[in-house]
């Protein structure tokens, strides 16, 4: 049950976090809204009964994991000249909160008329205090997750970890203030009051010791790891002791686990690659962490608390804006943290959920536990919910969100870019410069080429010329047209135009055919073309472009080169990447065409499966350039072995400054298709670039 428990939790809490993207809202509200749907308040397929406490250890892990990340945060040489500014801000904002929240409960209490049998007032100003101490924690995984989703930086950013860190100190030592103080004035605690903050300090003090010693500890047991598997082990071992040492020992494992990541950024050293290699491992602890914290968020505690959970949780969330605003404006900060500092800090759970926890379990303050419990945990459920959007919005507004400026780019200046250079518009074929080529007469036969698109017909005409000076043929246009309509006479200007300005003639032909595939099959069987080249469809023109290419190739004995053109077409520097010898021997004599034609710079790549050894590589690299010096048509190719776990990815990062990508790509049918897959068709789609993919008949090579 735990396993299928675990499975419902990743599944869903990924499935509602992608719908919450869409919809421009941080994957950690939709983590929490996939755990209320699976919990008590939605289908119950989550609860105490079905699963019991079994998933609680990795809310364990992740609690380690989101304060040890917090602690990477709070780097002093970035926040050193804002730390006046965030200790102050830090101040105010815990005294707005804590004195919003108990001037509201206590006011709403009288007006409301709420009463508990056998109380007087200093038990309402009891219950008042201890929700105050409450409402000033604020959840650091939230803040963390929204900061991380969004790639944000700056000087807004770390002020905000930076306060969420202390906040927490803060709560946990105001804390113990005030239930010493409602132990005093209840009667129920001999100790003196100032005996009881002696404790206090004392235990964060120790919290801090010991997350100081895990992360000089951690900095010693880097410096003798190798490689982030072995950092991901050690680190993960070490920071989980830290975090059950100071369960054991009554101590705030929050507290020691940034401590611990406060020591180890600050170094001189300064190596994060434990923080690196834990990142790979968090994410599927943060979806449970999450999606498992909305199962135990209870509609019904709404009702329960009824309009004081309401106030409590308006009340925190103002007293922090407040605060924040008052602090920022005390210590002149820029205006934009004092505006939207204080939208970051509503997140509340974790730290909040274990204080009352602590009350409960408490036998002289069990009595506000039943009042306490309802009140907090609508705070809790408003807060979750509401707090990673309102955190999203402040890094927004503060211009510190990289990711939603890197993705602004992409689907707007540079997603309406490349449609542009994929359109009949932007694609666009420079006059030749090279000079005029000297056909063979008579000819070795021809390499036909077709195309509808008037804005890449030239660039086809381009390469079959370039193709057939180095077959020894000449260049056919082909058109298939509806039987029976009229043939305009400049039908083929443009490949004529572009043919003689390259110093050949232009043959032409005319199919009359209603079906586009078979028309040149035809023209290619009866004037044995030696070679194909035809276009891919440009932006908005794919209908029926698939059903052509894929009927030609497979009835055409000759190779096929497609052409997919982007923005200008320029064929300087070319990049080749393959996953075999089988590949570089199929587009070989595609090089040997475009190389024997103008100055040309060829970057072999060759993807090799990851976690090769260094020396695995060499030899291949060796092996490629032995068999390149084997040729009879000898290139000047730059080869370069990588090993990659995502070969698109590799294609992608070595292609930024190359004008061409040559591929080869096998003619398997739908079936083998549908199961491995084409990588050029992946490419196809995913690179702005001009491309050639080339379909070698069986056999040809």
């Amino acid at each position: 049950m735990v396993t299928l428990g675990v499975a419902l939790l990743l599944a869903a809490g990924l499935l509602v976090a992608k719908i919450c993207q869409r919809l421009h809202l941080p994957s950690v509200t939709g983590y929490i809204l996939a755990g209320v749907f699976l919990g008590p308040s939605g289908f119950n397929v989550i609860n105490s009964s079905s699963i019991g406490s079994d998933l609680d250890h990795f809310t364990n892990i992740a609690l380690a994991l989101i304060s040890f990340g917090i602690g990477e945060h709070v780097e002093l040489k970035k926040i050193g000249k804002y730390v006046k500014s965030v200790a102050l801000i830090s101040f105010c904002e815990a005294v707005g909160a804590f004195l919003l929240v108990f001037a509201a409960v206590f006011f709403t209490i009288h007006l409301t008329g709420v009463t508990v049998d056998g109380w007087q007032l200093q038990n309402y100003i009891a219950l008042s205090l201890l929700l105050a101490a409450v409402g000033l924690a604020t959840a650091p995984a939230a803040t963390l997750l929204v900061v991380r989703e969004l790639k944000a930086s700056g000087p807004f950013t770390a002020s905000l970890l930076a306060i969420v860190a202390i906040d927490n100190g803060l709560a946990i030592m105001i804390f113990g203030f005030v239930i010493a103080f409602v132990q005093q004035i209840s009667g129920s605690s001999s100790d003196a009051f100032s005996l009881v903050i002696f404790h206090g300090l004392l235990s964060i003090g120790q919290s801090l010791l010991l997350g100081i010693v895990t992360g000089f500890i951690l900095d010693l047991a880097l410096k003798n790891l190798k490689g982030k598997s072995e950092r991901m082990t050690g680190g993960l071992a070490l920071l989980l002791l830290c975090s059950e040492l100071a369960t054991f020992l009554d101590l705030s494992s929050l507290l020691a686990g940034m401590a611990a990541g406060f020591v180890l950024v600050n170094r001189a050293e300064r190596d994060v690659r434990l923080f690196r290699a834990l990142n790979s491992f968090e994410p599927p602890i943060y979806v449970l962490f999450f999606t498992l914290a909305g199962t135990h968020l209870h509609i019904g505690t709404l009702e329960a608390a009824g309009i004081l959970g309401v106030i409590y949780f308006l009340a925190r969330i103002s007293g922090k804006i407040i605060g924040v605003a008052l602090g920022a404006q005390l210590a002149g900060t820029p205006k934009i943290i004092g505006r939207y500092l204080g939208l970051g800090l509503v997140p509340q759970a974790g730290v909040a959920i274990g204080l009352i926890f602590l009350i409960s379990a408490d036998p002289a303050l069990v009595e506000y536990s039943t009042m306490i419990t309802p009140v907090v945990l609508t705070g809790v459920f408003l807060s979750e919910l509401l707090g990673p959007v309102t955190a999203r919005f402040a890094m927004k507004q503060a211009g510190e969100a990289h990711a939603l400026k890197e993705e602004k780019n992409k689907n707007g200046n540079g997603h309406a870019e490349g449609k542009h250079l994929l359109s009949p518009a932007g694609v666009s074929v420079p006059p030749w410069n090279w000079k005029k080529l000297s056909p063979q007469i008579p000819s070795n036969g021809v390499v036909a080429f077709g195309s509808t698109q008037g804005a890449a017909v030239a660039g086809l005409a381009r390469f079959a010329t370039m193709f057939s000076h180095h077959l020894r043929c000449l260049p056919l246009a082909v058109r298939v047209v509806e039987p029976g309509s009229e043939n305009s006479p400049d039908m083929f200007r443009r490949e004529l135009e572009e043919v003689t300005s390259m110093g050949y003639p232009l043959v032409s032909e005319v199919v009359p055919d209603s079906s586009v595939p078979s028309g040149l099959v035809a023209a290619v069987e009866y004037n044995d073309a030696k070679m194909v080249v035809l276009g891919s469809p440009l932006y908005g023109a794919t209908d029926g472009y698939k059903n052509i290419l894929e009927n030609v190739a497979a009835n055409i004995s000759c190779p096929l080169v497609v052409v997919r053109f982007f923005g200008q077409l320029h064929t300087e520097r070319i990049l080749i990447p393959v996953v075999s010898l089988e590949d570089l021997q199929e587009v070989y004599p595609i090089l040997v065409a475009l190389d024997g034609i103008g100055e040309h710079h060829v970057k072999l790549l060759y993807l090799f499966y990851s976690e090769e050894a260094e020396s695995v590589l060499r030899a291949k690299e060796e092996d490629l350039t032995d068999w390149l010096e084997a040729q009879s048509d000898k290139l000047d190719v730059e080869v370069k072995v990588v090993s990659t776990d995502a070969r698109v990815n590799a294609i992608e990062k070595e292609s930024e400054d190359i004008d061409l990508v040559v591929m080869a790509t096998s003619r398997k049918n739908a079936i083998r298709k549908f199961f491995f897959g084409s990588l050029a068709d992946t490419v196809v789609k995913r690179l702005q670039k001009n491309m050639l993919i080339v379909y070698m008949p069986d056999g040809h090579v």
